[in-house]
This record gives structure tokens, C-alpha cells and sequence, in this order.
């Protein structure tokens, strides 16, 4: 009796090869050939140069700098997929663009929901990513999720190469990711910190507390007249009361790391700066040593030679679901982890009809 499971392809996107080359290699096959360029004209143009026909199709494109190109090439790939009789097609995100726009915040919309409708409509019938940057994006995407964890290579590496890894504190950036930070202090059996407040910035106004316009009145010569903050369009008996404005205090440490090695953890390193300030205030509160750790680090701008210049910021460990910059031999304080083993093993169990529940253990769902 045959094989009951349908051939595998697996093709690559131009935003990152060289993750695309270490899955293939560890599922064991070569990547399919697929031609993907840009024309004269900055169209995008995919080309399928094989059968896929009834087949299993994996299509790895991660985020980049070219963000806005990278999403709309994984969109022409996969629909040139669904036209060309694909059986099933799982796109493999090890970094999810546009996944930290995943809540309304101010007048911005959720761009994220926008991403996964247009994935999902272009034909994607399964999605594997990692280390989404909030869960409720799972219920974006109409179709199977699987976020995979970098956790177990990350706390691999602190037990690997900090000798006296006993002596860390694990420190959230904010009291939002006390939850992801906590798990790894607990895993590692170390203390855990919380920076609380946030360095002081000018204030933006953006219009929210302004009241509605009082209509003019005739011989104004057309200027509106000044509305008191407390002036509504409407009429009540009783006032609606003011909301209280938020001020979050200047920054403040919740936990110790006197005479230890802080170790700053997030989903995402971008802008490297702010990073770099925490680090000067963790070194006043006594610290001895900080790195700084992250799954994605999309390192904008000139991030490399601020974390080369920095005093404060000793080493910074991030994983390879992000294209990284050809300077990046400059920077010694910078160690990439890899992490495609993880993504081979989930593209093997999925292609095999296997549990994925393995590849979760002892992991939480934060």
C-alpha cells in the first residue's frame, strides 16, 4: 500500500534564505523551485518553475526591514499556490509582520487582524510562527495557528554560556511581560524583577480630550470661540465627571539585582535605545552585568552602533527569525541563536499527522 501523505515541497521567499536553508536541511529535502523577483517596475512576480499539483506546500518568508514587501510577496506566493491545484498550503512566519499592531491604541487601527484576513483570503490553510506578541492574534487568522516558543533555546543558552547563571534576575521591561518573564525565572529557578514607570517624555497632544465645537455666531467674524475643557456639545443635570488624567511615575525598580546579572527579556528588540537606558538604570541599582534578550531583533536604524557604544548594555542575545544586517560581524556584543530545528520539527509533525503538543511542554500560553 502506498504512502497515504501527499508529496512535500517546501519554497522560500527572498526576505530570509538562510533560515529557509536550515529548515529544508533539517526536514531532510531541498528547497522547490520557485523564481520571486522584483520587476523594473517594483512589481512583485512569482513564478512556480514545478509541478505542485495535489502537494503539501510550505512557504517560508519571515519579516524584514522590507516589511511592506515581504508581506505582499508571501501573498502573491501563496495565491500562486491555491491557483496552481495546491492540496494544502502552511506559511511558515518565524517573525509575523505588523504583529505589535494588534490592539486599537488611540485612533490607530489593528493592523494585525488586516494582515491575517488578507493571508487567510489570499489561500493559507495553516500559519506556524513564533513567539507571537499577544495571543489574541491567534483569533485573527481563520485558519490553524501554531505559535511556537523560542523559550527552550533561550533558557538553553543562559545555561550554556552564564557560568553562574544562579546569580541572574530575570527583569520585565513593564509590568505587561511580568508573565513571560516570571516563567523563565521559574524554569531557571532565579529571582525575577520589575522595572515600574517609564522614562519622562513630552506629552503628544493628539486631540482625544478636546470638546466638541461650540457653533458660531453670527458677526463672529468667523473665529470659534474659546470651549473650556468642561464645555460639552449636550445639556446634563449632572455634569459628566472628568477622567483622571494617567501619570506614570519616573522609573522604579519592584525586586533586586544588587551584585547579580540582570537579564532584560522581551518578544521584540527594535529600537535598541530605551534598551540601552534600562541598562544604565539596572546598572544604578547595583547591578553587575545586563544583557538584554528578545526572539525577534529587528534592530532598527543604526541599532548596531548604539549597542556597541553602550556602557551599560553588555550583551545582547537574540534568535534568527529576522534577517540580520551584514555589520552584525561588527557587533561582538550581539549572539544569534538558532532556532529552525524547532520550525523543521513542526513542519515534520504536521506533514506526518502527528501531535504538536510535544513541542509545547511545560511551556505556558504567554
Amino acid at each position: 500500500m502506498g504512502d497515504p501523505r501527499p508529496p512535500m515541497v517546501i519554497f522560500a521567499g527572498q526576505s530570509h534564505p538562510a533560515i529557509a536553508e536550515d529548515i529544508a536541511g533539517h526536514v531532510g529535502v531541498k528547497l522547490g523551485d520557485i523564481l520571486v523577483h522584483n520587476l523594473t517596475s517594483t512589481e512583485t512576480e512569482v513564478k512556480l518553475q514545478e509541478s505542485i499539483r495535489g502537494k503539501e506546500v510550505y512557504i517560508i518568508q519571515s519579516g524584514s526591514k522590507k516589511v511592506n514587501n515581504d508581506v505582499f510577496e508571501m501573498l502573491t506566493m501563496v495565491y500562486a499556490c491555491k491557483t496552481s491545484s495546491a492540496r494544502k498550503i502552511v506559511a511558515v512566519i518565524p517573525y509575523l509582520p505588523y504583529s505589535k499592531q494588534c490592539r486599537m491604541r488611540r485612533r490607530a487601527c489593528i493592523t494585525s487582524k488586516l494582515i491575517a484576513k488578507m493571508m487567510c483570503n489570499a489561500g493559507i490553510n495553516h500559519l506556524i510562527t513564533m513567539d507571537l506578541h499577544q495571543r489574541e492574534i491567534h483569533g485573527f487568522f481563520d485558519c490553524s495557528v501554531d505559535n511556537l516558543r523560542s523559550s527552550p533555546f533561550l533558557l538553553q543558552y543562559i545555561l550554556d554560556n552564564i557560568t553562574n547563571y544562579r546569580e541572574c534576575v530575570m527583569v520585565a521591561k513593564n509590568p505587561s511581560s511580568t508573565r513571560r518573564v516570571s516563567s523563565y525565572a521559574e524554569r531557571l529557578r532565579v529571582n525575577f524583577a520589575v522595572i515600574h514607570g517609564e522614562l519622562k517624555e513630552e506629552r503628544e497632544i493628539d486631540g482625544r480630550t478636546s470638546p466638541p465645537p461650540t457653533p458660531l455666531i453670527g458677526g463672529n467674524s468667523g473665529i470659534l470661540p474659546v470651549v473650556t475643557p468642561a464645555t460639552f456639545a449636550c445639556s446634563f443635570p449632572t455634569p459628566i465627571p472628568p477622567y483622571q488624567q494617567k501619570i506614570k511615575p519616573s522609573l522604579s525598580l519592584v525586586g533586586s539585582v544588587k551584585d547579580k546579572i540582570a537579564i532584560l527579556l522581551d518578544d521584540i528588540i527594535d529600537d535598541v535605545e530605551p534598551w540601552c537606558l534600562l541598562a544604565g538604570f539596572l546598572k544604578e541599582q547595583g547591578a553587575l552585568k545586563v544583557y538584554a534578550m528578545a526572539t525577534h531583533g529587528i534592530l532598527s536604524g543604526n541599532a548596531l552602533q548604539i549597542i556597541n557604544s553602550s556602557p551599560s548594555l553588555d550583551q545582547v542575545i537574540i534568535t534568527n527569525t529576522v534577517p540580520l544586517s551584514d555589520g552584525l560581524a561588527l557587533c561582538p556584543k550581539i549572539h544569534v541563536v538558532d532556532v529552525s530545528k524547532m520550525f523543521a520539527e513542526a513542519i515534520r509533525r504536521i506533514h506526518n499527522g502527528e501531535s504538536m503538543s510535544a513541542l509545547f511542554t511545560n511551556i505556558t500560553q504567554d
